[in-house]
């Protein structure tokens, strides 16, 4: 496996091949970003399904309840990783040791982010409608409530108290991809994804391309809660807090602890 400073190298190299991408290809951004969405969508979908789909044993276990949605969500990016898509949360931290390394300007970090997000949110926008609700995976039984349930707690929770939960979770999503780069092997990467991933999904933190997923998926099966509460309650402190998390929390603190001196 790398060793600290390794992984600092490979991320520095791969924030410098996401901004080039962006410089030379849009087209392939755009798709890459896309298919990020989805990604994360689908693994939502599987948490969904899965963490909810057995309401007579989790009734009296709410936490094993909490383990099965969290052990399915981390496919989402263990193919982002492993399938080279463009992640807005993963670039919070990725672009940082670039940024640092004076490789590109702040103006082009906010470029980057902007165009993901938009990104990530047609795919998994177009993967919540097509592959979930007009396939009707969550129409019935205890998953539609479940959905429901989902978008009125994460609208009715302070705008403060979104923000830390965001903050925790990108800490998480972008110290997995810290470990993915650790190792040589699609065993290890995937180990690496899952570990903390499905602890941010245990605890509860918020991930604003997952809630792409669930928020609007609660809207179309009929959540009461308004468009512009799921926007200023969740999305805007989720994403801020999600950039707290990824940019400070690990881009720059293990640039600066392990980024080899040139």
């Amino acid at each position: 496996m790398n060793n600290p400073a390794e992984i600092a190298d490979a991320t520095l190299r791969a924030g410098e091949n996401k901004l080039n991408l962006m410089r030379n290809n849009k087209g392939r951004l755009a798709v890459a970003s896309m298919m990020a969405g989805a990604f994360i969508a689908f693994g939502g979908t599987l948490s969904l399904v899965v963490g909810f789909g057995f309401p007579e044993i989790s009734a009296g276990n709410p936490s094993l309840q909490k383990f099965m949605a969290g052990a399915m969500f981390p496919i989402g990016l263990i193919l982002v990783v492993t399938l080279g898509a463009e992640l807005f949360t993963g670039n919070n931290a990725l672009l940082i040791p670039a940024f640092m390394r004076k490789r590109c300007g702040a103006g082009e970090v906010v470029k980057n982010w902007t165009l993901v997000y938009l990104g990530n949110f047609v795919g998994a926008m177009a993967f919540t409608y097509f592959m979930v609700y007009y396939c009707g995976l969550t129409a019935n039984g205890p998953w539609h409530d479940a959905v429901l349930g989902i978008v009125k707690a994460k609208t009715s929770m302070s705008w403060g108290v979104v923000l830390v939960k965001g903050i925790g979770a990108n800490w998480c999503v972008c110290l997995a991809i810290w470990l993915a780069l650790s190792s040589k092997s699609f065993t290890g990467k995937a180990l690496g994804c899952w570990l903390p991933v499905m602890a941010f999904v245990v605890l509860g933190y918020e991930h604003c391309i997952a809630n792409m997923f669930y928020l609007p998926l609660g809207l179309m099966e009929g959540s009461d809660v308004e468009v512009m509460k799921c926007i200023t309650a969740n999305m805007i402190p989720a994403t801020l807090g999600n950039i707290i998390g990824g940019a400070l929390f690990v881009g720059c603190l293990h640039s600066y602890l392990h980024l080899r001196k040139q």
